[in-house]
């Protein structure tokens, strides 16, 4: 089923909250929505309605959380599913068939880097990745067969900010759908279908259910698109369970606070780590160090939750760095309430070689950061003993 936005004009704060549409305020309702904990609904013959079945994803739960989705992107519809990536798999599924060709990125998270590279080609589907940074070479890679064009802004874990603006126009212009993978920034800090872009993919796991207590994924877009979408999801399955889509509402209604907290923190410690004993290097876009620092004060309503740090003893370093660690937690993970901690060499980029990874600017000693809600005094206290145990 389609979710549709009204278009009632409210603040991301309030859509959050409340949705877009107005329930009815009956003495002895629930202020919090119950979850519906059904698979099945009453429905006998078509006169009876749409059929509802969790399945098909449009249980209470899901129709709620899927409309505020496409209300904070500004999209004509949104739909969720059990993961990230399935909701990934399920765009690309729903967009291309054999003999179709995609235009990727290179700067993407591993797992979608290996989707594509790897199991859409055994599906027909041909993938060539290009530097996003260089348009000639993207313009150049498009073909009558080319039916995507797939981007992450900001990039994980490097923070990269290309401008989507030139490639979005080269893609338009050869009839080519551009998606993009905006799970780092939330639709706080940027709203990819305001520069043109076509669909949003988030890993509803990271800021969207912002606890890190349930795995969700989230696309939205066109109704037309998000209509292919939930078809490969009742094929395929991925469906998102009504109590998973009840933790990712509660998640959003507070997205704003959490997100600007978040902003505001890691910029503070971005610039804290600028020059300390042990840092090599700091990524973070909302530092004029940083080499996209001037696309993102453009682009980018708020710099994002995650900063990224180099360590100068390498891999060693960054093990010592990450045990020593007492208020922030080593998991693969960002988005959360808590301060998790990772290197990207053993997660997210673990299928890249040392050389690749160095390529992609991930060099061993390299830490991301997904900052949470502590006190900032605690964080850096926790940080200042980790680098010390580092060196």
């Amino acid at each position: 089923m389609t979710h549709t936005h009204d278009g009632a004009g409210r603040g991301p704060g309030t859509v959050s909250v409340h949705g877009v549409h107005a329930e009815p305020r009956r003495a002895g309702d629930p202020v919090v929505p119950p979850i519906v904990q059904s698979s099945t609904f009453y429905w006998g013959h078509p006169d009876d309605g749409a059929l509802i079945y969790s399945r098909l994803g449009n249980n209470p739960n899901q129709r709620r959380v899927a409309e505020k989705v496409a209300a904070l992107e500004g999209a004509e519809a949104a739909a969720v599913a059990g993961s990230g990536m399935g909701a990934t798999a399920m765009t690309f599924l729903a967009l291309v068939a054999p003999g179709d060709h995609i235009v990727a990125s290179t700067y993407l998270y591993g797992a979608t880097h290996k989707l594509l590279r790897d199991e859409l080609p055994r599906r027909g589907v041909d993938v060539t990745f290009v530097d996003p940074y260089d348009v000639d070479a993207l313009t150049a890679a498009i073909t009558p067969r080319t039916r995507v064009l797939h981007l992450e802004l900001p990039v994980n874990p490097t923070l990269r900010v290309f401008d989507p603006e030139p490639l979005v126009r080269a893609a338009h212009a050869g009839g080519v759908r551009v998606t993009c993978d905006a799970t780092f920034a939330s639709p706080l800090n940027f709203r990819p279908m305001d520069v043109g872009i076509d669909v949003v993919i988030h890993s509803a796991t990271k800021y969207l259910g912002g606890h890190s207590d349930l795995i969700a994924g989230a696309v939205a877009g066109p109704a037309e698109v998000i209509a292919g979408v939930e078809e490969m999801m009742k094929l395929y399955g991925p469906a998102l369970d009504p109590h998973a889509a009840w933790l990712l509402d509660r998640g959003l209604r507070t997205l704003e606070v959490r997100v600007e907290r978040q902003n505001a923190h890691a910029l503070e410690l971005a610039r804290w780590f600028e020059g300390r004993k042990g840092v090599a290097g700091v990524l973070y876009p909302g530092l004029p160090s940083h080499p996209d620092h001037g696309t993102a004060a453009r682009l980018l309503k708020g710099f994002g939750g995650v900063l990224s740090v180099i360590l100068e003893g390498g891999g060693a370093a960054a093990d010592r760095f990450v045990g020593a660690l007492e208020l922030a937690s080593a998991a693969p993970s960002l988005g959360g309430v808590e301060t998790l901690v990772s290197q990207p060499r053993y997660t997210s980029h673990v299928a890249l070689d040392p050389a690749a990874r160095e390529v992609a600017g991930i060099p061993d000693g390299f830490v991301r950061i997904s900052v949470g809600l502590e006190n900032l005094d605690d964080l850096k206290a926790d940080f200042a003993q980790a680098l010390a145990a580092a060196a």
